[in-house]
């Protein structure tokens, strides 16, 4: 694949001087020397050479081995400087982070300028509300409606104080869509799959709902279920912005619906996928930080499938970085067709958004060949609906495909607080599907 990004004139060198700097100084990468071809080689050269940090090598060397020398990180924790924060776990392993506020906001503010809506309501000083599970983000409350004053800070209000949404009451939606119309967020930032159900909610009891200047979906995957639900209701423009907590924002999908790199705050090294996976185009990203004083992640694998746009172009005029057609979803929400082809998220959920009437889906591989299919819908033609979603699904994986389908009244968040829209329940790596044949583009 003859790819070949444009960057900012600044970006080689920030790519160099992050590299040296952690090898140099930051334990968690001093084995990594032995693979560095050196000064003498090509920045990009030198990247490709160099391991893949995993979660895994962050809980081992947590917090010294990723901590600039000179830098107190108890005395900056115990000061607010910095604070520990764990992630979700829904690739893999839980792990603990270090969270520096500061270089949180300037990297969220660069990836403003990515998209022309957010680069003209996000001031920084914007009225934002945010529909997100709180154990991802926000103020758990399971027990308790906690009032309106409990749930605003600073700029921000937090809509939902609740870890299962299956449990959400109308008193509940009704506050939601009410404070919605208090607050007037300039930006919604929400879960897709939460918003959908708020959206099912008003839809059915035709309650009108704010209109925001920009819906920004974040945490989960943007199922086409999700989205056609929302937009029965919600007709502001939107946007998904993608990222992690260890490398910050990565990218933002623009107004014409493509994703640009944030350049500015970070590095992406893609690996080609085997092309009867999906690749050259389709493959996974590793990702290294720019700019970060306290927490260096280098050449981090992100857990998350991309495919490089065709078109190398966007009719937005942006070219800086990589552009990317789509976040195909998370590795860890792979299947695998009856030949042993991969298929990812995006895939089976662009397959399935042809099956009307279905509210939520999951789909559970548990061994080569045999799928379960798991709806909640409101339809009552029950062989009708398992006809359908047959045919779609062995269009997906094969005419051999052996397709079970069950009924729940509604899906739950995994624990980690997002909804798991499809998995394997068998173990796949990765490694195993990547084209070492092919270089990797940087």
């Amino acid at each position: 694949m003859d790819y070949h990004p444009h960057f900012p004139p600044d970006f080689s060198k920030k790519s160099l001087d992050t590299l040296e700097y952690a090898l140099d100084h930051l334990g968690a990468y001093h084995s990594w020397q032995a693979r560095d071809p050196g000064a003498g080689s090509d920045v990009d050269q030198r990247y490709a050479s160099l391991p893949v940090l995993t979660k895994r090598d962050i809980r081992e060397h947590f917090p010294a081995g990723f901590v600039p020398p000179g830098r107190d990180f108890e005395t900056a924790v115990a000061s607010g400087e910095i604070q520990t924060v764990n992630t979700s776990g829904s690739s893999d392993l839980r792990v603990t982070n270090i969270w520096h506020q500061p270089w949180w906001d300037a990297s969220e503010k660069a990836s403003w300028k990515l998209n022309s809506h957010a680069a003209r309501l996000a001031t920084g000083s914007h009225p934002e509300a945010i529909l997100a599970n709180p154990r991802n983000v926000g103020i758990i409350s399971d027990d308790v409606d906690l009032p309106y004053e409990k749930r605003r800070l600073r700029r921000f209000l937090y809509l939902n104080e609740k870890t299962n949404p299956t449990l959400w009451s109308t008193r509940l939606m009704d506050r939601m869509i009410e404070e919605l119309s208090f607050y007037r967020p300039a930006v919604l930032e929400a879960n897709p799959s939460l918003l959908a159900r708020l959206s099912r909610y008003a839809a059915a009891e035709k309650k009108p709902v704010f209109q925001p200047g920009l819906i920004v979906f974040t945490y989960e995957f943007p199922s086409q279920v999700h989205y056609r639900q929302i937009r029965r209701v919600f007709t502001a423009p939107t946007a998904s912005s993608y990222g992690t907590t260890e490398t910050g924002y990565v990218f933002m999908q623009c107004e014409a619906g493509k994703f640009h790199q944030n350049s500015d705050f970070c590095r992406v090294d893609f690996q080609p996928l085997q092309s009867r996976h999906g690749g050259p185009r389709l493959g996974r990203m590793l990702v290294t930080t720019f700019n970060n004083p306290w927490y260096y992640m280098v050449r981090f694998d992100v857990g998350d499938l991309a495919r490089v746009d065709e078109t190398d172009k966007c009719p937005c005029g942006r070219d800086s970085g990589f552009i990317v057609s789509a976040i195909e979803g998370r590795f860890a929400n792979v299947t695998l067709a009856c030949d042993g082809r991969l298929v990812t998220l995006r895939r089976l959920d662009d397959a399935l958004a042809a099956l009307d009437g279905i509210d939520e889906y999951r789909l559970d591989q548990p061994s080569p060949g045999s799928y379960t299919l798991t709806v909640a819908t409101s339809r009552t033609d029950r062989k009708q609906l398992e006809t359908e979603a047959a045919g779609l699904l062995r269009g997906v994986y094969g005419k051999a495909a052996a397709v079970t389908i069950f009924y729940r009244d509604t899906l739950a968040p995994e624990e980690s607080g997002k909804y798991c829209l499809a998995r394997a329940l068998f173990p796949l790596d990765v490694e195993d599907f990547l084209d070492r044949r092919k270089g990797e583009i940087t």
